[in-house]
């Protein structure tokens, strides 16, 4: 099992990378490691939520307005979902969808 829920992302591939060289750090990057067919696993139910979860949307929505392109905004999505399913792992419970909040009537 791993300790914490970036562990996970970071064996499947979709926890940032930081380049570096002696003194020079380049930013950021998509990991190209990991457990190929767990992040493809991932990346797919990543994009088949797209269509079928509105909590799943409206983040990815909110990812491509802050200036992410569409690959990038399936990995965000695909990373959120693995803390999910860390979640669900450690906890030993099945998942349950977040009930929306309900709004009070505007008179």
């Amino acid at each position: 099992m791993f300790p914490t829920a970036g562990h996970l992302a970071a064996y499947a591939g979709l926890a940032p990378v930081t380049h570096r060289s002696g003194t020079s750090i380049r930013g950021e990057f998509p990991a190209r490691s990991g457990n190929k067919h767990l992040k493809r696993a991932l990346f797919l139910s990543s994009f088949a939520a797209l269509r079928s979860d509105p909590v799943s949307r409206a983040y990815y929505d909110r990812k491509r307005a802050q200036g992410k392109k569409h690959n990038a905004a399936l990995i965000c999505l695909s990373r959120r979902r693995v803390d999910v399913l860390f979640a669900m792992l450690r906890n030993r419970e099945p998942y349950r969808a977040p009930n929306p909040t309900p709004q009070p009537l505007a008179a």
